[in-house]
């Protein structure tokens, strides 16, 4: 990618030499499930519950929801503890670089679509952390993977993670890394015309293979709305180099639910699926991408 020398964004948090520890109360939660789980299901059992749970915390805006089906939802003061000075390597400190510029040119992007259609973008904020971290959507691990979280409008990332998209989903690259970042702005999206809330409340009201289809469609737009912010990157600022689009494509197939279960369980379980398989991650991602237009991301019409 042609990301070098780019704008900035000025919404990008940095609590890397932040604690989030100390939560008190139900805000502890999911440190606590671990210990209990492997009291009933002995070490296979929790290895078994933490794949499925850092499975699917990957690329999702459903952190909320997940929580609070546990038990382990909470609101909490979002402010982290200082610790000690930052540490970073100088791949670190380019990945800090290469995240702010990811993120700035979504808001190039989706501050042009919404003006289009006579609406106001309202950027996120995106959140690096190391280890754990506190948002609205209560605590979360680093194991879980970057999320967002309707509830403070943040995205959230350790950029440790990136580190696994290329050795553990062997998906390498500088674009895979964007998409990362371009879905959970999707998510973000997603809340800001009403949609992630919409989904939420039928949710509630469902089964739970019916449920989890209605996930699975969001999670679905969320791949398209990354592949229309790649087109604009691409044809109004020419971010895009050859093998780009192939790294993409890459990362949508890796962590399809398919791939996760085959992964961590040895099989696919289709009706737990919340994401959607490797194929239609691909599939949708390429709709955005070919297109460029939002209107053309209606899974839940056009599935």
């Amino acid at each position: 990618m042609r990301w070098r020398g780019n704008r900035k964004s000025t919404n990008v948090e940095d609590r890397r030499s932040m604690s989030a520890s100390g939560l008190g109360g139900r805000g502890s939660g999911m440190l606590r499930l671990l210990p209990l789980a492997f009291k009933f299901l002995g070490f296979k059992g929790t290895a078994v519950l933490a794949l499925a749970l850092g499975a699917y915390g990957l690329f999702t805006g459903n952190l909320g929801s997940m929580l609070g089906g546990l038990g382990l939802q909470t609101n909490v003061n979002t402010t982290n503890t200082p610790t000690k000075p930052l540490r970073e390597s100088a791949e670190e400190k380019e990945l800090v670089e290469f995240v702010s510029i990811i993120l700035a040119d979504t808001e190039e992007t989706w501050t042009t679509l919404f003006r289009q259609k006579g609406q106001t973008y309202q950027k996120p904020r995106l959140v690096l952390f190391r280890n754990s971290v506190k948002s609205a959507c209560g605590m979360a691990q680093s194991a879980m993977g970057p999320f967002y979280c309707p509830g403070d409008q943040q995205v959230y990332i350790d950029l440790e993670f990136y580190g696994q998209l290329k050795s553990r989903f062997k998906a390498p690259g500088d674009f895979a890394q964007a998409y990362v970042i371009a879905h959970e702005v999707g998510h973000h999206i997603q809340t800001l015309l009403g949609i992630s809330n919409k989904v939420q409340t039928e949710r509630t009201k469902l089964s739970e293979i019916e449920s989890n289809k209605l996930s699975v469609r969001m999670e679905l737009q969320a791949d398209c709305l990354a592949g229309v912010w790649a087109y604009h990157a691409n044809n109004t600022r020419q971010l895009l180099e050859t093998g780009d689009v192939e790294e993409g494509l890459t990362a949508a197939s890796a962590i399809g639910d398919d791939a996760l279960q085959k992964q961590s369980q040895g099989y696919a379980s289709p009706d737990s699926f919340t994401h959607g398989s490797s194929a239609q991650r691909v599939k949708w991602f390429k709709i955005g991408l070919a297109s460029g237009n939002m209107d053309r991301c209606d899974t839940f019409n056009n599935f």
